[in-house]
């Protein structure tokens, strides 16, 4: 497809045939001179004849039931000149309510309501408020291009009362938890939603068809707002952390200040600054062995880049993860010398400025800056020691903007870049990111193009390339789609993005058949079936190729299942595990495998997962399979227990395992892997939690005596006579990781938290392959294990209500 034709065909869905036909319900509130007291009791005076929003109507499981008379939804608004107020009244058989208690922004099983406000009235951004029956809150803000990002965190009030028959919902959201314009007589966009969660059944004040388009389409109206003014805002949070570390018999302690702010620039816009950052109360990655070609990767746990950071992951040009990661600089050791490198690179501060017109244009800037890092080289034998820079002075940046129109689509440009003192290199990245759907929400194009940059400063510079091309029919039970990425053998995001790996020319295919409402036996089923094609840039040459299908259901007593079937038919040309370019040919894998979940409703639920497979290539005898356990109990609505239990083995598998003469040298072997985990989480009440994580993973790799070399046809010979005995790395590995985090939170005042943590860890690799669990977790606990303990006190303060701080939380569950 050109580019004549792919500018024509966005043009035509940009503005083909009509919206979704639908009658917008509207609700009018007036002003209040007084406001309501948050406390679950509806006796103000402002609730007694204000207009009720009820009638709601079903859209899951089955769509467009009414409410029974006995469950009814009733909901009434309010405001003034600091806040939406929301009173809802949810009729129920208060034996049936559940009320499980959870942290913040944790879904338990739990009944709960949620307020949807879109100032912009544009479908595409809102902002959402959940209360459980628990009294718990959680908050979100949605999108059609993010889904729900619950990284994202406001300071409101709520209350919840348990009452004969039902349960009321009260709410307070200050203005300045909302992003709008100031306008004489606005008219929101804005939606409720009811949870009953013994059945998973959802009822909405607005009808939802849940069978076509992006739910903000489908928002009612509030009517009736004046000359509300968006507050001048400035929140402050101040933080201090103790923190006590002691490995092998030495202590250190340390204590740290900081600050992070959010500062309105205008009505939309909002500055975000992370001030001498302290991330050492973030949780702690699961570390697995990485036999594999490509870098090992984690998610991120540090809030400052999981919150509000939607309009900077356009383009997936942006892993947060890089920034204070391990240094990028590479050094040399004389003889004799070892280097003591440091694990993180320290971040000096970050800052986030972004919003979004009412017109529909989002800008965002990010920058954060990190310090110079330095290595100790010491010389063994003179204890003369040395210091290199591993990391210089370091400046990352990002500057995107993203127009949205037609209440479902978007284009966007994004650039990151990173600039880094002296000779290291710096790096440039640019994306066009385009997600175009018709207005009648059927079909959807979506496209990128990247180029990268990368200088090495006095060496060279590469510059590279990079497509991707989605064509997809989005509405109705039949869906399918068709897929085309491309990346250059130059292309590269790595110093501020993640790209596992590139020179990569990739078609899909993918189509699915799923039911909305309730059938037979079950509430719902999706079956899908795809394929993929899979070439090389440089060579133009094939590499691999796969198709399969998955199946899933969930039956009416809302338990889960489904299956999966992947084949990789003939040979397969993995290009990248020879860490030299040539192919290594594999052929005829297949596996399959299949999961059941059963309803977290009960007391003790439990998921079960298992997978095998197979090579059927002459002279190979590959099998793997793995399965994974994890029942859960919830003991009363304060406790929940959760152990997982998951083992791996793989027999007869081939791979690289060390350089030999400047030779890539493979070796059969055997893998086994067995993760322990158990999460307990305590809720005393909706602030105040206990929780408690572990884990230990173990990893075993037996090759055989006899070891391989790699021919230019991609097959393995033994010819060149290499042994376990001849080379000198043994590749044999006994790999195990032991964590444990146990900690305390209390919110004592609204946005406020005193947290303390006390965490140990452990870590062994060796290559005592042959030993069994209980010798691997003796070796383990022979290592010195390192403890860890801080408490955290961060307070929120209001420069608009700064008295209101002071007060605490006074709902009741």
């Amino acid at each position: 497809m050109n580019a004549r034709s792919l500018i024509l065909l966005l043009a035509m869905l940009c503005f083909a045939v009509t919206s979704i036909a639908q009658n917008k319900k509207s609700l009018n509130i007036q002003r209040t001179e007084q406001a309501p007291k948050i406390d679950g009791i509806l006796d103000d005076a402002i609730w007694q004849n204000s207009e009720i929003a009820t009638g709601f109507v079903s859209n899951r499981p089955e769509i467009g039931k009414s409410a029974l008379s006995e469950e009814r939804t009733e909901v009434k608004m309010t405001y003034d000149d600091k806040a939406i107020y929301v009173a809802a009244y949810l009729y129920d058989d208060p034996s049936k309510i559940m009320k499980q208690l959870t942290n913040r922004d944790n879904f338990g099983q739990t009944d709960y309501f949620i307020l949807v406000l879109n100032p912009n009235n544009d479908a595409q951004n809102d902002t959402s408020f959940y209360v459980f029956s628990s009294g718990q809150q959680a908050d979100a803000i949605e999108n059609p291009t993010i889904g729900e990002d619950f990284g994202w965190n406001a300071v409101w009030d709520s209350a919840v009362k348990i009452m004969d028959d039902g349960w009321i919902v009260e709410m307070k959201i200050p203005y300045r938890t909302l992003r709008f314009a100031d306008q004489e007589e606005p008219t929101w966009g804005a939606q409720f939603h009811r949870e009953f969660r013994r059945s998973r059944s959802r009822y909405t004040w607005n009808p939802i068809d849940p069978t076509q388009g992006y739910s903000g389409l489908y928002h009612a109206e509030i009517k009736g707002l004046k000359d509300i003014k968006p507050p001048n805002r400035l929140n402050l949070y101040p933080f201090t952390t103790g923190i006590v570390n002691n490995f092998e018999g030495d202590t250190d302690t340390d204590l740290r200040f900081g600050m992070d702010v959010k500062y309105g620039l205008t009505d939309n816009f909002t500055l975000d600054a992370t001030l001498v950052p302290d991330f050492s109360q973030a949780g702690f990655d699961n570390v697995v062995l990485n036999l594999g070609p490509f870098e090992q990767t984690f998610s991120e746990q540090r809030q400052f880049f999981t919150e509000g950071v939607d309009l900077f992951s356009k383009g997936d040009l942006f892993f947060s993860r890089r920034i204070g990661n391990k240094p990028s600089g590479r050094h040399s050791l004389n003889d004799n010398e070892e280097a003591n490198i440091p694990n993180e690179v320290k971040v000096l501060n970050a800052v986030k400025v972004s919003g979004r017109t009412k017109n529909g244009l989002g800008i965002g800037f990010f920058n954060a800056i990190t310090e110079k890092t330095t290595a100790t080289i010491k010389n063994t034998l003179t204890n003369e020691k040395r210091k290199t820079t591993v990391e210089p002075f370091a400046n990352y940046n990002i500057l995107v903007v993203d127009q949205q129109f037609n209440g479902n689509s978007s284009v966007s440009l994004i650039n990151t870049n990173v600039l880094r003192e002296g000779n290291f290199r710096d790096a440039n990245a640019t994306a066009v990111v385009a997600n175009i759907i018709n207005k009648r929400n059927t079909y959807n194009v979506a496209t990128d193009l990247r180029m990268s940059n990368v200088n090495y400063q006095n060496t060279n510079s590469e510059t590279g390339f990079s497509s991707y091309l989605k064509l997809a029919k989005i509405h109705g039970n039949l869906r399918y789609s068709l897929e085309h990425s491309f990346a250059d053998t130059k292309f590269n995001i790595n110093d501020l993005g993640l790209l596992l790996r590139n020179n990569y020319n990739a078609f899909s295919s993918d189509i699915s058949y799923q039911t909305f409402e309730p059938s037979g036996n079950l509430n719902n089923y999706r079956i899908n079936a795809f394929f993929n094609y899979n070439r090389l840039v440089k060579p133009n040459v094939y590499s691999q190729s796969n198709f399969g299908a998955t199946y899933q259901a969930t039956t009416k007593k809302l338990d889960g299942f489904g299956f999966r079937l992947n084949i990789e038919p003939g040979e397969q040309n993995d290009y990248f595990e020879s860490r030299d370019g040539r192919p290594f040919i594999y052929e005829n894998y297949v596996s399959t495998g299949g999961w059941i979940s059963s309803n977290y409703n009960r007391k003790f639920a439990l998921d079960l997962r298992a997978n095998i497979g197979a090579l059927f290539e002459k002279g190979r005898d590959l099998f793997n399979y793995d399965i994974e356990v994890e029942p859960r109990v919830r003991l009363n609505d304060k406790l929940l227990l959760i152990y997982q239990f998951y083992y791996d083995f793989t027999n007869g598998g081939r791979g690289f395992s060390t350089k030999a003469d400047d030779q890539s040298i493979f070796g059969e072997r055997n893998r086994q892997i067995v993760t322990n985990s158990i999460s307990a989480n305590y809720a005393f009440n909706p602030y105040n939690s206990l929780a408690l994580s572990f884990r230990h993973y173990w990893d075993t790799v037996k090759y055989d005596n006899e070891l391989f070399t790699l021919l230019d046809s991609g097959r393995l010979t033994t010819d060149s006579g290499y042994t376990l005995e001849t080379i000198d790395n043994d590749p044999d590995i006994n790999f195990s990781t032991w964590n444990i985090d146990l900690s305390y939170s209390w919110q004592f005042a609204p946005g406020s938290f005193l947290t303390a943590l006390y965490r140990n860890q452990l870590f062994n690799l060796d290559s005592f392959a042959e030993y069994n669990y209980s010798q691997s977790v003796d070796s383990l606990f022979d290592q010195p294990m390192q403890h860890s303990f801080s408490v955290r006190l961060q307070y929120f303060i209001d420069f608009n209500g700064i008295k209101s701080v002071f007060n605490p939380n006074k709902s009741e569950s």
